[in-house]
């Protein structure tokens, strides 16, 4: 009888997508770059970034090479900007420790920043023909559906235990195309909400099918109340011009441009006057809106107003950028729509 593996082997070369543009390469570069972007983003948005990051930064010695400024830009929008930061500093690392090159151990490979277990083990089966497991968000629900595990596959005890049945089940030969299997049926049929059980090449050894389990498993994340902070931001025009700030390193969208943040209870007009010593027209509210983060929701008001001049800017985090240059500008999702919306 054909192995959970080898099921999966035989389904991929009929049903697994084939079509990505990061399948079908060995090289580290670009497997690397795509399984960083793959985390927690959906391939229909990566397909685009990896395309156009690709054709800036083809290969390892670009990126390195590359301010981390451009970095930022070419991520502009992707979220989880740590991924670009890590993604920076893995390359420049790779270049002066490794000699431009990616080590073929897995151990070795996860020590490097921004790659943990599961990419570095991507890295070395996908490029080196390395035998290991990998467990990201398609292939944990797969294995705790089939497998019948229950708790959520994020506690430490759950995931340790995932790892060993991974390592369990992997076959002797055809490493690659299994793993790939296994990423691809999470993706189109052992699907987080209507899953295509009736489809699948391992449902009659699927646990959770057998015991009516598939839309309790895997177990979802303890619910916690999410904060909300509040922010008003200051959106201060000049010459067809606007104020942008360099936010911190660490902290949401580190290291990207984004607009001023008001300091709490203090007046637009005396923030103006005394931050930046110019006088500004009337303040004119924007629509509030709420954007989420992994951890909280954000409350954005932005408030607009018009300076006659650009003043001279004594802190460094400061800058005007031309409103026909944002395009370029490393800008986090929701601070370009409220720029695009500018009339």
């Amino acid at each position: 009888m054909p192995t959970f593996a080898q099921r999966l082997i035989d389904w991929q070369a009929s049903h697994g997508r084939h079509d990505l543009p990061w399948l079908g390469t060995t090289d580290p570069y670009r497997i690397w770059l795509s399984e960083i972007m793959l985390q927690q983003t959906q391939v229909v948005t990566v397909i685009g970034y990896y395309t156009r990051f690709l054709e800036r930064l083809p290969d390892l010695a670009a990126l390195a090479a590359a301010p981390v400024e451009e970095v930022m830009a070419l991520w502009s929008g992707l979220g989880y900007y740590a991924r670009a930061r890590n993604l920076h500093a893995c390359a420049r690392t790779l270049m002066l420790q490794h000699g431009g090159r990616f080590p073929r151990d897995p151990a070795a490979l996860a020590r490097l920043p921004g790659i943990g277990r599961s990419t570095a083990n991507a890295i070395a089966v996908f490029c080196f023909a390395a035998r290991e497991p990998i467990l990201d968000g398609n292939v944990k629900r797969l294995l705790c559906r089939y497998l019948g595990i229950a708790g959520f596959p994020g506690a430490s005890a759950v995931e340790s235990r995932l790892w060993q049945d991974a390592a369990k089940l992997l076959p002797s030969q055809r490493v690659a195309v299994y793993i790939q299997a296994q990423m691809d049926m999470g993706a189109t049929v052992c699907t987080r909400r209507q899953p295509r059980c009736m489809v699948c090449p391992v449902a009659g050894g699927c646990v959770a099918r057998r015991e009516n389990r598939v839309a309790e498993l895997p177990t979802p994340r303890p619910r916690k109340t999410v904060p909300e902070r509040a922010a008003s931001l200051l959106i201060l025009r000049a010459d067809n011009s606007v104020l942008l700030e360099i936010r911190p390193p660490a902290g949401i969208w580190g290291g990207l441009l984004s607009l001023p943040e008001l300091p709490e209870g203090v007046a637009v007009v005396d923030y103006c006057e005394r931050q930046l010593g110019v006088s500004v027209s009337a303040v004119a509210p924007a629509p509030t809106f709420t954007h989420a983060f992994t951890h909280f929701r954000l409350r954005i008001q932005p408030l607009h107003c018009v300076a006659k001049y650009q003043p001279r800017l004594a802190e460094p985090a400061l800058r005007w950028v031309r409103m026909d240059e944002l395009a370029q500008t490393a800008l986090p999702a929701p601070i370009r729509a409220i720029l695009t919306a500018i009339p």
